[in-house]
Parts: C-alpha cells; structure tokens; sequence
C-alpha cells in the first residue's frame, strides 16, 4: 500500500472510531431520555402492584419475593398533574435523537464501506490493522 493509502486507512480507522464511540453516547442519552418519559407517565398513571393476579401460579418462594408496591412506588416521582409539554418536550427531544443517531449510524456505514474497499484494494494494508489502535501522525 502507498504511503498516502496507509495514512488513508489510519484516517479511516480513527474515522470509525470516533463514529463508534459517538453512536455510543447518543444510544445513552436516548436511553435516559426514554427513561424520563417513562417516569413522566408513571407518576401520572401509576403502574399495577406486581404479584397480585399471578399469586396461586407462582411457587410460594417465588410470590414471598415479590418487592411491595409501597418499596416500588418510592422509585416514581410524587404524583403531579400530567404534564403534557413535558412530555411533548421529551418525545420531541428523543425524535431528534433518535434522527441524530441514524446520521451518525450511516456515517459509521459509510467509513466502514470505505475502509474495506480501501483494504480489498490492497489487501497487505491489512496487517497495519493489526498492529494496534490507530494513531494519528
């Protein structure tokens, strides 16, 4: 591989990288978005007791464990009129990255087909590959 060809797939590599760990944190932060909105509706419809329907089908070790409703029900935010903007804010907020995530997701595709079109190309370039993390020069 060419002096400029080894430079392109360290670029490629450190490319994909940087695409890997950012898909990482935008899957993050729609998990916690997510988990907002699902505290939002809790606290204004409260969930069902767990146990109650299932009692005589569970083994009585099984049922003896189940957490308490009042244990449970210390997890949800204090009952507040149901904030619908809040919500609209959230659901908006997870729209926007979840559009977020797709670029950056297409982009890792992209780098991804590059990288290996550039080692068929010459497939020697695949041991810098091995040598270790990428580092920029």
């Amino acid at each position: 591989m060419t002096p400029g060809g080894d430079h392109k797939v360290r670029s490629l590599r450190l490319d994909r990288r940087a695409l890997r760990a950012e898909k990482a944190r935008v899957v993050w932060w729609r998990r916690l978005v997510r988990a907002r909105i699902d505290l939002a509706v809790a606290s204004a419809a409260r969930p069902d007791p767990l146990g109650e329907d299932v009692a005589f089908q569970l083994p009585l070790d099984i049922s003896l464990a189940v957490p308490h409703m009042d244990e449970l029900m210390h997890l949800l935010p204090e009952p507040a009129p149901a904030d619908v903007a809040e919500l609209d804010r959230l659901r908006a907020l997870d729209d926007r990255l979840a559009s977020y995530e797709q670029g950056v997701t297409a982009a890792l595709a992209r780098t991804t087909d590059s990288l290996i079109s550039h080692l068929a190309d010459d497939p020697t370039g695949a041991g810098d590959l091995l040598a270790g993390p990428p580092a920029r020069r």
